[in-house]
């Protein structure tokens, strides 16, 4: 917490001051009233007011505090980009830097780690609720299109045949996008098997559509 001392003839007076001097209003600022300060006699004996004033943190300032912090342990320097939502409960924050593939890790699993510890962080200081996002040179997108695709070429796969698949572990986002991808599909349907972290998705063909599948799809190959 940055704060100035300020001096004046009344805590009033004291708080003007330093609104002018941090360049903000009332409701952005706190402070701690030092000394209440005295008009005296006649103004013999007269003490002045002092307070300490600092500007109120945001969540925006928790955040990009936290992620400094870790970057400062990683030694690593990383320009941080945070864009509050309208409603104010999301946090959107953009990364950028060298060999950003280190925050990313394998599968995104270190850019997951690292936007849960930020939400654990942040949670702590606020009473509201708030959701932290991050990502870095648009990882989450192409990850998102990456498994859109491979949604499609499993249910292909299951279609023709007849027998279910079961994808790889995935995090609860990432088989949020396999669910999402084919939950239109008239032939598959989705449906997650397993404990955290080897929960999965499995992709199997509706009963009902079975024949229908294997129609559809002969003739596709014809």
């Amino acid at each position: 917490m940055d704060f100035i001392e300020i001096s004046a003839k009344t805590v009033d007076d004291a708080v003007t001051n330093g609104l002018i001097q941090l360049g903000t209003t009332s409701d952005k600022v706190e402070y701690e009233v030092i000394e209440k300060g005295s008009a005296g006699f006649f103004g013999i004996g007269s003490k002045p007011a002092k307070i300490k004033i600092w500007k109120k943190s945001t969540i925006e300032d928790y955040v990009n505090d936290f992620l400094q912090d870790v970057f400062h342990a990683m030694d690593m320097k990383v320009e941080v980009s945070i864009t509050k939502s309208e409603d104010g409960k999301t946090i959107d924050v953009q990364l950028k830097g060298e060999d950003m593939g280190v925050l990313i890790g394998k599968r995104g699993q270190t850019l997951d780690s690292l936007q849960y510890l930020t939400n654990l962080a942040v949670g702590k200081q606020v009473n509201e609720y708030v959701k932290v996002k991050i990502d870095t040179e648009d990882y989450r997108k192409r990850r998102r299109e990456t498994l859109e695709n491979l949604a499609r070429n499993i249910a292909y796969k299951v279609k023709r045949t007849k027998h279910p698949v079961s994808l790889e572990p995935m995090n609860p986002f990432e088989r949020r996008v396999i669910h999402s991808a084919l939950q239109n599909d008239r032939y598959v349907s989705t449906h997650s098997e397993g404990e955290e972290p080897y929960r999965h998705v499995v992709v199997t063909l509706k009963r009902n559509r079975e024949d229908a599948g294997s129609r559809s799809y002969k003739k596709q190959e014809n």
